[in-house]
């Protein structure tokens, strides 16, 4: 008898580096934002996160990380299907600009957009014209937001519809299914949970970002200020527990979102097993 050698370490090594990194790289930064924020005491916190502009600032985050993640979601798809399904000329090169909000500076990303959609921008300028407003306004707000969260649509849903075979799509039709009948029976339920996993990284990464905002949104309290920028200005101010507090409000509120697609996630999954 042969005793295989293990690449790894047993489980309980295993186990007790991981969760060592785990609360060095993650647990314990939490952790202290949430003791920080605790020296105010209830009514200090709640009087920090329910003032005017708090409040402002977290509907905003909210409402433009929704919208963007959604719009990441339908082009991602999109460019997905379009990357997996078809061969043209300069395919990988598309493939590969995919992933360059990941590797460009979200600073540069921010000073990039508002050099295009300002008021005399290359594409700024027209729509100016027309009665947009798109720097400095939520709009320009979402847009930024949807341009650092679309490769993650992409990257989550792009494996799948590999694993996807056409002659699924190809039997379906033969059967007299319409080409919307194929997508909403056959192709939708096989990347929906990917799908939904990629929203949900594109939210929780939108609702966090800072560097490509600041400049494109013009941080104008209760009109363009998210909660980021806010709790960078209470951090300029020397208002730390104040900011550790907004923090903390939005570390729960991103949890809270996360376990609801989580939830929805599993029924998903449950639900297809079930059929």
């Amino acid at each position: 008898m042969t005793n295989s050698r293990r690449v790894l370490p047993g489980f309980g090594l295993s186990l007790g580096i991981t969760l060592f990194a785990l609360s060095l790289i993650v647990l314990l930064p939490l952790a202290a934002a949430v003791v920080k924020s605790s020296g105010l005491g209830w009514e200090g916190f709640y009087e920090a996160v329910t003032t005017k502009r708090s409040i402002a600032a977290f509907k905003l985050s909210i409402y433009t990380s929704f919208w963007a993640a959604l719009f990441d979601a339908f082009a991602g798809l999109l460019i997905a299907w379009v990357l997996v399904r078809y061969s043209f000329p300069g395919k990988r090169f598309f493939d590969a600009i995919v992933d360059l909000p990941f590797a460009l500076p979200t600073a540069v990303a921010g000073i990039a957009l508002t050099t295009l959609y300002a008021r005399k921008g290359w594409i700024g300028q027209y729509t100016y014209a027309w009665g947009i407003e798109t720097a400095y306004s939520p709009l320009g707000i979402g847009i930024a937001l949807a341009f650092i969260g679309i490769p993650f649509v992409v990257r989550t849903v792009q494996p799948v519809m590999v694993d996807l075979e056409p002659e699924v799509e190809e039997a379906a039709a033969t059967l007299g299914s319409t080409r919307l009948t194929v997508f909403l029976r056959v192709i939708l339920p096989a990347i929906f949970p990917a799908l939904l996993t990629g929203f949900t990284m594109a939210f929780a990464r939108a609702l966090g970002e800072y560097g490509s905002v600041v400049f494109i949104s013009g941080n104008k309290p209760m009109k363009t200020q998210i909660l980021p920028t806010l709790i960078m200005e209470q951090l300029d101010q020397f208002r730390y527990m104040q900011a550790t507090a907004l923090a903390t409000a939005m570390l729960g509120l991103s949890f809270v979102f996360l376990l609801v697609i989580n939830l929805l996630q599993r029924w998903q999954l449950a639900r297809r097993g079930g059929i």
